[in-house]
Order: C-alpha cells, then sequence, then structure tokens
C-alpha cells in the first residue's frame, strides 16, 4: 500500500511539473567489445563511456545520426539511446539486422535553440566551405553559444568578430589540434590556446590543470569556455568589434599583420551582412604599426599600452 501511494504522487507531482513519463525501455545486446557511447550521435561527438561486451543494455529511444558502416552489414544512421550508460551507440553494433532498432521509438525531437542562438545553418550561410566537418561544429554550438552568452558576445558587430575569428583560427571545430604542431603547448581548441603564458593563466582562470594536461584545451567541456576567457579575460575584445576594428580584433588574438588580417576582415563583413543585413561604413580592416607584429605573447596590459595614444592613461 505505502508503495502505491508513493508512486501516486510521483506521478501527480509529474504532471504538476510538466514532466513527461519516460519510455518503456526495450532490451538489446551490444556486439563490440569496446564500444564507444556518446553525447550525441555523431562520430565527433564526446566518448562519454566505453562499454565492455558483448553486454546487455536498455535503449529507450533511437535518433538519426551519422551514418555508420560495420563489415557484413548494411550501413545505419540510426543511434540508440541508453540511458543507463548516459549517451548513444550506433544500431551497428547492436544486435538486429534492421537498420533500425524495432520496437523502439525516435527520441523527441530537441528543442529549438534559445532566442539568439547560433545555429549550424547561421553559420554555414556566413562562411560557406570554411565549414568543413558539419556535425562537429554542431556538437560543438551549444556550449559555443553558451560561452558567448556568458561573455557578452550578443550584438551582430560582437558575434561576426567572435565567430570570423575562430572560423579562421579552428573552423568553428572545438577539439581540433593546429596541423603540424608538435608543442606541448601549441594550438588547441576554438580559440587554438598557445603558449604555457596562455595554457597557465586559463587553467588557474577555471580551476583546471590545463599545464599538466594540456588536451583539456580541446575537449567539448573546456573549449568554448577557453575561447570566451581569451576574448574577455586574456583581452578585451568586445569593445574592438562594437568599433568595428577587426584590424585590433585580429592584433589582440596575436600574430603578425599580413595578408590574412584581410581574409579574416572579409570574413567579419559576411558576418556581419548575414546578421543585421548590411555591413556598416566604418569597418576597419588594417592594423596601426604599433600592432603590425606578433603580440601573442604580451599580457593584457602590455597590449594595451601598446596602442595607447602616448600622453593618455586608462
Amino acid at each position: 500500500m505505502f508503495k502505491r501511494v508513493v508512486s501516486s504522487v510521483v506521478v501527480l507531482a509529474a504532471v504538476a511539473f510538466g514532466a513527461a513519463a519516460p519510455a518503456q525501455a526495450v532490451g538489446f545486446q551490444t556486439t563490440a567489445s569496446a564500444l564507444n557511447i556518446r553525447s550525441e550521435p555523431f562520430l565527433s561527438a564526446a566518448v562519454v563511456k566505453v562499454l565492455n561486451g558483448p553486454t546487455a543494455v536498455d535503449v529507450d529511444c533511437q535518433k538519426l545520426g551519422d551514418s555508420v558502416t560495420v563489415p557484413g552489414r548494411a550501413a545505419t544512421s540510426w543511434w540508440a539511446h541508453l540511458p543507463a550508460h548516459g549517451g548513444y551507440a550506433t544500431v551497428g553494433y547492436i544486435n538486429t539486422t534492421e537498420t533500425k532498432l524495432p520496437g523502439v521509438p525516435d527520441c523527441p525531437a530537441d528543442p529549438p535553440p534559445p532566442a539568439g542562438d547560433v545555429t549550424l545553418a547561421d553559420v554555414q550561410a556566413m562562411f560557406g566551405t570554411r565549414i568543413a566537418n558539419p556535425s562537429i561544429v554542431q556538437t560543438g554550438l551549444p556550449s559555443l553559444n553558451q560561452a558567448m552568452r556568458t561573455a557578452s558576445i550578443n550584438t551582430p558587430r560582437r558575434k561576426a568578430a567572435f565567430l570570423a575569428t575562430l572560423v579562421h583560427e579552428s573552423r568553428l571545430e572545438y577539439n581540433i589540434r593546429e596541423i603540424g604542431d608538435t608543442r606541448v603547448y601549441g594550438g588547441r581548441g576554438y580559440i587554438q590556446l598557445t603558449g604555457d603564458f596562455n595554457y597557465g593563466p586559463a587553467g588557474q582562470y577555471f580551476g583546471i590543470d590545463l599545464l599538466g594536461n594540456p588536451e583539456l584545451a580541446r575537449s567539448l567541456q573546456w573549449s568554448a569556455p577557453i575561447a570566451r576567457w581569451y576574448w574577455t579575460v586574456a583581452r578585451n575584445i568586445n569593445p574592438m568589434a562594437d568599433a568595428l576594428d577587426m584590424g585590433k580584433v585580429n592584433a589582440a588574438i596575436g600574430y603578425p599583420a599580413g595578408a590574412e588580417d584581410q581574409r579574416r576582415c572579409d570574413s567579419f563583413k559576411n558576418a556581419l551582412r548575414y546578421l543585421s543585413g548590411s555591413v556598416p561604413a566604418g569597418v576597419i580592416c588594417t592594423r596601426s604599426k604599433a600592432l603590425s607584429g606578433d603580440t601573442s605573447m604580451l599580457t593584457k596590459a602590455q597590449f594595451e599600452a601598446l596602442d595607447r595614444i602616448p600622453g593618455t592613461v586608462g
């Protein structure tokens, strides 16, 4: 009787707060000895667990994602959600001859992104073929949008400058490593964090050991927050975007002036045009002489002093 009363209370509470009852899970068997369980149904998504097996699993729903081909089986784009393991496994490694699990409902559609958030379609429209790996970009967008909200990157100018910078740094791929860079503290993640002089302070800011574990800089958890840290803490770039000064934005990111400045400025204009309908007059694509060199190793104070008009303070 007590159990029945408790169950009734739980059901009533769920109804009162608008919670949907979980779908009944269906039992299956995995067929792999070491199966990656991913946070989303994409091969680029973070691995949340490696499931040893074959083993029995419960599946509560299934979702379309990346296509996977398993030897001896037809390719499938369906992924099984395993609630007990907190992620998705490709149906290719579930014991069924079908490409979609029988008797398992589709997962509910993802809710629309919050108003103002940037979508995959948005960045593809802004930057075209620079978005080379859409599934990786899609996986990272929730964390990137959250970082943008936290950093007050919330106007067309700020969004255009931030996204144009990241698309040139990392193609908007959270997990990218600079090609050919074998340095311990070489470029990683959205902002291509580089140098112990950045890894150390960024790690201290977030309370993580980036010097001891630099690969965290390109993890789904930390790549976007680190980009936000660089944009607002290591530098103060939002005001530069407000002033349409892409030359100074590029100097703040830290590389010598050259043809890349114009390429990034063109991407900034494309993003502005998409986000606001036009490109305002006054966009600055070039740098002052003081900022023409590589400023990547400067502290925030040193960078700000470098471009300060002589005789001024603050």
